[in-house]
């Protein structure tokens, strides 16, 4: 039978999905990989990570692949040397240490100047501050480099030899979105011209080569775009939203609007003259995560908890902003912590979860509104597993929500590569919804003022941060 294989290198857990010719799922290998944790540090092991890749690969076997696409998720620096080795330990996207060069840049003019050229606001976890935090705290480990990579690109120079990346990843924060390449004045202006020979050559459109085993393989997009194909997501006003790690909310668009807030950014495609609007919230299931472990609460129970409480979580109130390095998106406030109000002795685990839950509904809503959402909204990721939260998601967004479950991002990574190597596929029967959920027109009214509630204690808390 033939196969496509989708191999998604995520934040905590390396997937490899098999698809038949009509996208149907045949298998699905995982391995988890860690992270490091430490005052805002936040890093990965990349032999672990490739050796996940590696051994999922292995599980699936390579008898009648038609071809592999690759995808992982974005940000972060991967250096390694012309081999592709690791020169020391990754800087993930969640990683915090790079946040008082964003303050600098956001007071001095310079992250409105790199927002208006690139339609990408920075964040502590993205390659610009992180490169520039290292050629000023660890310029060894820069010297020691040949490349700074995103993740997918380093597991695909280790599985190829292939050194590139595309215009996806790239588009964070260096890539102009006009011409697809690099500008170098935003190099510069981030005080890395030096450095300039560090950024991997954009292949556009992707770079492709072939496993030890003979099987070509494509390199992207990255894990954003990826599951935007995924499920279906390419219509100007059509949205996705990602309940996983990262709560990211991306709206496709023809239209590169440099105006407004600098926050979120415009994810290049394999389409000129066509753009994801990104707005990726920095938590999404880690807040959820969060409050089960200090709960002591088991995931099998979120969706009895959600049924046994009302809209409101009796008071309960949660602003979702639990990562070290703030929030990025739809604004940036890198010192920007979550808050939990309302709570009594009187409060049980479930109104905790539920208030959680409602939150991080909120903070999507807010993402989606400022993407420019008007066409309808796919929900995927591990959230997805939870019926009570879509019912929740729906009745806080006040709409429809097309849920797509499965692989999205691999699923995806197999229709960019279907692209990328003139093969026919029917992306209809590939991105097809498991299930569309309709909100409760009584609670998304009562949705409707609770969100205005939320914005405007998000207000206060962001004049609380630059405090």
């Amino acid at each position: 039978m033939t196969r496509y294989i989708g191999i998604d290198v995520g934040t905590s857990m390396v997937k490899a999905a098999a698809f038949d010719p009509q996208g149907r799922t045949l298998a699905v290998e995982s391995r988890p990989v860690g992270l490091t944790i430490r005052g805002g540090f936040v890093e990965q092991d990349m032999d672990e990570v490739y050796g996940a890749v590696c051994e999922v690969l292995a599980a699936l076997g390579s008898d009648g692949i038609a071809f592999a696409g690759l995808t992982g998720q974005g940000d972060g620096v991967w250096l390694v040397d012309a081999a592709g080795r690791p020169v020391r330990t990754a800087i993930s996207w969640m990683d915090g240490r790079a946040h008082e060069l964003v303050d600098a840049w956001l007071a001095s003019g310079v992250f409105g100047a790199v927002y208006r050229r690139t339609g990408s606001a920075m964040f502590p976890g993205c390659p610009g501050p992180v490169l520039a935090w290292l050629d000023r705290h660890d310029p060894a480990s820069l010297d020691a480099a040949t490349t700074a990579l995103y993740c997918k690109d380093m597991v695909f120079q280790r599985l190829t030899g292939v050194r590139a990346t595309d215009v996806s990843d790239a588009s964070m924060p260096f890539l102009d979105p006009m011409t697809r390449m690099y500008s170098s004045d935003v190099v510069a202006a981030l005080g890395l011209g030096h450095r300039a020979s560090l950024l991997a050559p954009v292949s556009d459109p992707v770079a492709t080569a072939e496993l030890p085993s003979g099987v070509r393989i494509s390199n992207g997009p990255y894990d954003l775009p990826a599951s935007a194909l995924g499920a279906g997501v390419t219509r100007p006003g059509d949205g996705l939203l990602i309940v996983g790690t990262c709560l990211a909310a991306l709206v496709a668009t023809e239209q590169l609007d440099l105006d407004g807030e600098p926050a979120g950014l415009h994810i290049s495609t394999d389409r000129p003259g066509h753009w994801l609007r990104a707005m990726p919230a920095m938590v999404g299931t880690a807040a959820l995560d969060w409050i089960l472990t200090t709960t002591g609460v088991r995931h099998a129970e979120v969706d009895a908890l959600l049924a046994a409480t009302a809209p409101g979580a009796n008071g309960v109130r949660v602003l979702p902003y639990f990562a070290p390095s703030g929030e990025r998106a739809p604004f940036v406030e890198p010192r920007l912590r979550a808050e939990l109000t309302g709570v009594s002795l009187e409060t049980t685990p479930a109104d905790l979860i539920r208030a959680v839950c409602e939150g991080i509904g909120f903070a999507a809503r807010h993402c989606l509104e400022a993407a420019g959402l008007t066409g309808t909204l796919a929900l995927c990721g591990g959230g997805t597993r939870s019926p009570a939260w879509m019912r929740l998601f729906a009745d806080v967004l006040g709409r429809p929500v097309r849920i797509v479950e499965g692989e999205v991002g691999a699923r995806g990574a197999v229709l960019a590569a279907a692209q990328r190597f003139g093969a026919e596929l029917d992306t209809a029967a590939w991105t097809a919804p498991t299930t569309v959920v309709e909100p409760d027109p009584e609670r998304a009214v009562f949705y409707a003022k609770a969100y205005e509630d939320h914005l405007a204690r998000l207000a206060a808390a962001r004049t609380h941060a630059r405090a």
